[in-house]
């Protein structure tokens, strides 16, 4: 379990800012656990914004909404450099779903930590294929945290990792749920469409 390090109460010019990654497969509850994170900086009365790329429509046009329908309110933004003055005078900084933003995010975020603010980040490290994700790698490099979320395997019941499209595109970016992606372990993944899913027995 992630520990949030403790927030001292110092003007801006005297904070030290860091940057928190929260990455993994689809459904592994990268979003519950920025959520989760964020409503914490709430309780503490830290001045918090949070933000998401626009084309992100799936749930809400404006709300993050996670997997098990947990919200939080936040702005929709369609280009990284947009945040910096949306976010200027908060002390946490909540980015969902970075891998879809433009490479500037890298810079944004830097900036951010930079000016004494705690920048928590949520977003795929691999995409349907199996690659590195966007700015992802590069986000993982520079954050002073970084934790790894896993789902389960939807066929074999192991620990999951890998996003597995069910659906014949090939377009890198392809918004979708359960009826274009499952969860599944390395093994799993590798056997693409020859995968055997498990009959589970429920008692």
């Amino acid at each position: 379990m992630f520990i949030e390090p403790a927030r001292r109460r110092e003007p801006p010019h005297l904070r030290t800012g860091w940057i928190e990654i929260i990455c993994g497969s689809m459904f592994s509850g990268k979003t519950e656990e920025l959520i989760r994170r964020l409503n914490r900086a709430r309780i503490a009365k830290l001045k918090v914004g949070i933000v998401k790329p626009s084309l992100d429509t799936r749930y809400d046009i404006n709300d993050i909404v996670s997997h098990n329908a947990s919200v939080i309110p936040s702005t929709p933004v369609s280009n990284a450099a947009d945040i910096l003055a949306l976010v200027a005078d908060c002390e946490v900084v909540g980015i969902d779903e970075a891998q879809f933003f433009d490479g500037a995010i890298v810079e944004v975020c830097q900036q951010l930590a930079d000016s004494g603010k705690r920048v928590i980040v949520a977003g795929l490290d691999m995409d349907f294929s199996g690659k590195p994700f966007g700015c992802i790698p590069q986000l993982m490099a520079i954050a002073e945290f970084v934790t790894k979320v896993h789902a389960i395997c939807v066929v074999c019941g192991d620990v999951a990792h890998y996003s597995y499209r069910l659906v014949p595109s090939q377009e890198r970016v392809l918004l979708g749920e359960t009826d274009s992606y499952e969860a599944r372990c390395r093994r799993c993944f590798n056997l693409g469409p020859d995968a055997v899913h498990r009959e589970w027995v429920y008692e």
